[in-house]
């Protein structure tokens, strides 16, 4: 490795602050250990249900699945990772570890002070900043690692693998304590020898993925669903205890309870990403017809016929979200075409008896819904992901590979995205997570911003932003609907008394004509009703079959 010289960086916050001692040169082949005493748990400073072992490094939650906050003893300096072994796993409950760090020393907390829960308990209050490792990186001997730099951001790293930008903001102008929340399927977990994180260069920033903060809804959707689990668990041992039971035929749900509705275990497909966040689970308002697994990641559809099977997503996608989903069953037969659909309707305003089989039936309410069919499918249990792109595409992809724009929506609002589950034995639709696309900070050049001198500079991050699938126009000209596709080119909105905008198709009349079913408005009436007279004839901009076409009068 040749000479090194140590060297203290500069920092700006007050002399209080812990700064960790890095080495100058790039990072070297073996882990550097941090100088001085090696973290440890808080003997005092913890949940009522954590048990530590006589050193202070290894952590249990007994019982239940809250009450495991911890701290370490120390302030934890700058750029000192602190690492972390899931020693234990227990699949069950929803959730897993959370983490983060303090402003606050635990030496000053009561028992009171420490609620059940870090997530959103202790994250609303002042000085608190921690976040949820996605479930599926939650893995028995996992090593976590997660590090604060001098600009307030944390990262974190899966086994030495390429850091995750986990939080920004964070207060380093005093000391920060580690707080682990041994929360969920995250039964045990041990402090390992702390580590320098390398600096990270501005390319390497530009690669780092940036994970998408979970509302707090999403928490509070973790720890409801555990508290039921919990209830119902206690309900059972105490059924147990009966002394006898009366004999009769089996509850009505029993047929139900007894489909199989996918092992959570199971690997995801090989062409998903490794990296996704598993916040987003199935609404629970769903069609009569389909059933979700206990954590609401998994749908399934017994009946042959399929019945009335939608299902939606628990909160709204963001612009530049992707949402992936494995179809059907792996080894049993490809389910064919799946209904895909956004809609500006909270799922918790529907009744499950108004959710109809044919997803087109809901065109006609007066709330925002456009519906498709993404596929075919080559096989049962592969994987689709949806892209909500900020400027409205729908970008479709299949076991990795991109198909092309499936629909076009308005982003004004908040979108919702829901499916319709094929039904049979094959009738089964997973949430394998989101994954967050970064904010593109790119110069016209392309290249990257930000000084090449200051490998710590603020995070720059690049996206690309074309693709010949994602860029590839659905627009048929009315005089040919086979000719090649052409990408549509919009005009910027147009200052409030001018004209209703220009048609999509002639550039030259004035929009006054809306399409049937679809409900986009961008033709004018004649060129709307030369398009409709077509072959074929599909909406120029999500490429839905063209029913009718109506003018619109304004006043």
């Amino acid at each position: 490795m040749g000479n090194t010289v140590h060297r203290t960086l500069p920092d700006p916050s007050p002399p209080a602050r812990l700064l960790a001692t890095r080495p100058c040169c790039g990072p070297g082949p073996e882990r550097r250990p941090v100088l001085g005493e090696a973290p440890r748990f808080h003997a005092q400073a913890k949940g009522k249900n954590v048990r530590l072992d006589g050193h202070s490094r290894r952590a249990t939650r007994r019982n239940s699945f809250c009450n495991g906050v911890t701290f370490t003893q120390r302030p934890i300096r700058l750029y000192e990772q602190v690492r972390l072994r899931l020693v234990a796993v227990r699949p069950g409950w929803s959730g897993a570890l959370r983490f983060g760090f303090t402003a606050h020393d635990p030496s000053l907390m009561s028992a009171q002070d420490i609620p059940k829960y870090a997530c959103p308990d202790l994250v609303t209050r002042p000085g608190y900043w921690a976040k949820a490792l996605p479930e599926n990186l939650a893995l028995r001997d996992t090593v976590l690692a997660y590090w604060a730099d001098r600009h307030g951001r944390v990262f974190y790293s899966v086994n030495d693998g390429e850091p995750v930008l986990f939080h920004c903001g964070v207060a380093v102008g005093g000391p920060l304590w580690a707080l682990i929340d041994v929360y969920g399927i995250t039964d045990e977990v041990q402090l390992l020898e702390s580590a320098f994180a390398d600096t990270l260069t501005p390319a390497r920033l530009s690669q780092a993925r940036f994970s998408a903060c979970l509302p707090p809804s999403s928490h509070d959707a973790a720890n409801f669903d555990n508290n039921e689990l919990e209830n119902n668990q206690v309900v059972a041992k105490l059924g147990h205890l009966a002394l006898g039971r009366a004999p009769g035929p089996p509850p009505a749900d029993a047929s139900a309870a007894a489909i199989p509705c996918g092992p959570r275990e199971r690997p995801r497909p090989a062409s998903s990403p490794a990296l996704l966040e598993a916040d987003l689970r199935f609404h629970a308002t769903r069609g009569p017809d389909v059933s979700l697994s206990a954590d609401r990641k998994v749908a399934c559809a017994p009946r042959p016929d399929g019945g009335r099977t939608l299902v939606f997503s628990e909160r709204p996608l963001r612009p530049g979200e992707s949402l992936f989903v494995e179809v059907g069953r792996p080894g049993l037969a490809a389910p064919g075409a799946v209904a895909f659909g956004i809609t500006s309707c909270d799922p918790g305003g529907l009744r499950p008896a108004e959710l109809p089989a044919d997803p087109d039936a809901l065109l006609d309410r007066k709330e925002y819904w456009v519906v498709a069919r993404a596929g075919p499918v080559p096989n049962g249990g592969d994987a689709l992901s949806f892209t909500l792109r900020p400027g409205g595409d729908v970008l479709l992809g299949v076991n990795g590979r991109p198909r092309g724009r499936l629909l076009c929506v308005d982003t004004t609002q908040a979108l919702w995205a829901f499916f319709a589950v094929r039904g049979g034995a094959a009738g089964q639709l997973r949430l394998l997570g989101t994954l967050q696309s970064s904010p593109a900070t790119t110069s016209p050049s392309g290249s990257l911003s930000g000084s090449q001198d200051d490998s710590d500079s603020d995070m720059a991050f690049s996206v690309n932003q074309s693709s010949s699938a994602s860029e590839s126009s659905l627009v048929t000209a009315p005089s040919s609907p086979l000719s090649p596709p052409v990408s549509p080119m919009f005009s910027p909105p147009e200052p409030a008394g001018s004209k209703n905008g220009e048609c999509t198709v002639c550039f030259d009349g004035e929009v006054d004509t809306v399409i049937y079913t679809c409900g986009h408005m961008c033709l004018c009436h004649s060129c709307g009703l030369r398009l409709k007279r077509q072959a074929r004839a599909c909406c120029p901009i999500c490429r839905r079959p063209i029913k009718d076409v109506i003018k619109i009068y304004r006043p």
